[in-house]
């Protein structure tokens, strides 16, 4: 007689998918708030779309990964700030527009599920999404036998915010002799990593362990992991100043290539190299690779990972708030007439 076929002889433990939803179920529910109509476990998530303040309101969404830096976690064996980068990469990215977050939802695929890393992967989505105010309303785990290399997973996230239409960045009023402001990234946040693990790895010989004279004392895997910051906090009470005309959330491109995003025709960029602390992990890649500038500056934020642009008498009110908050803001730049180019001097 043949023995019954279960779906675990096929490589998907239903058991261990049950294990990890108790797991993360804590972690969801932390994030809940009064406008969560739904529970964990819900074919879909519902939320309360009432917005009595505001007289217009828009969606505004955006979905990311975490790309390539997903490595790093494997090798190191640190889960739980990859969840952060994911929600505070993609909260950036709606901010840009003024839209504050409303809910979060990830899809987590990997080969073989393990409970732990998924809970671990979760309960970074969950602390980013309490710092942010955002709901993790939902979510999927997929466990796909033989799609994907021992250890490994992958990790994509959807964000879904909202701003009165009245407050909604475009940057069309941006205009030449604006100034352009830069908030100070905390590492590579999350691009350029193909690049960063070649020049470390293979150029540079280094393991995750090694602490290079570069880094200060800091290991290359701890660098690497930092993660991407949100600037919701510093910058959510300006949205409703009307003092930004613009916002550039600098990620893959970089400066050359997400400033330009945002601009009006006939306008372009100067930005001044030395008026930020560019990051000493930056300095190390490019004499590792002997990388030319150019590339450096379109593949890595360099020290910058939000941009605002603002009227030369907005700059200073901008600046002292920020300021004000704990943090620093430099001026990096100016709007001149062009043809939506970023030059750096």
């Amino acid at each position: 007689m043949t023995k019954p076929v279960s779906y675990s002889d096929a490589g998907v433990s239903i058991d261990t998918a049950n294990e990890a939803v108790k797991k993360i179920s804590g972690f969801a529910k932390s994030t809940f708030n009064e406008r969560t109509l739904t529970n964990i476990g819900s074919f879909g998530g519902m939320f309360d779309a009432k917005f009595p303040e505001m007289s217009d309101p828009i969606l505004v969404s955006s979905a990311d990964g975490v790309g390539t830096k997903l490595k790093l976690a494997f090798e190191t064996d640190v889960h739980n700030t990859i969840g952060q980068d994911l929600v505070n990469h993609c909260v950036g990215d709606i901010l840009v527009q003024g839209a504050k977050p409303l809910f979060f939802l990830d899809y987590f695929a990997t080969g073989k599920l393990s409970a732990d890393v998924t809970a671990s992967v979760v309960e970074g989505l969950a602390i980013a999404c309490k710092e942010n105010g955002c709901v993790l309303l939902g979510g999927e785990t997929a466990e796909m036998p033989g799609f994907y290399a021992d250890g490994e997973y992958d990790l994509a996230g959807f964000i879904v915010g909202v701003v009165d239409k009245s407050k909604v960045i475009t940057g069309e009023n941006i205009e030449s002799g604006d100034v352009i402001l830069g908030l100070p990234s905390t590492g590579l946040h999350t691009n350029g990593y193909s690049l960063a693990r070649k020049l470390f790895f293979e150029i540079g010989g280094f393991s995750v362990d090694d602490k290079p004279e570069e880094l200060n004392g800091e290991t290359v895997g701890k660098t690497l992991l930092t993660p991407h910051r949100s600037y919701l906090p510093i910058l959510k009470d300006l949205l409703v100043k009307d003092v930004i005309k613009g916002l550039a959330h600098i990620t893959g491109g970089g400066l050359l290539e997400n400033i330009p995003r945002v601009l009006p025709e006939n306008t372009a960029v100067e930005i001044k190299r030395g008026t930020w602390n560019e990051l000493p992990v930056f300095g190390l890649m490019q004499k590792l690779g002997n990388v030319e500038d150019k590339e450096m500056f379109r593949t890595f934020n360099m020290g910058v990972g939000m941009t605002i642009i603002c009227s030369e008498n907005d700059k200073d009110q901008i600046i002292s708030h920020i300021e004000n908050l704990g943090d620093k803001c430099f001026e990096i730049g100016k709007i001149i007439e062009g043809k939506r180019e970023v030059s750096i001097v």
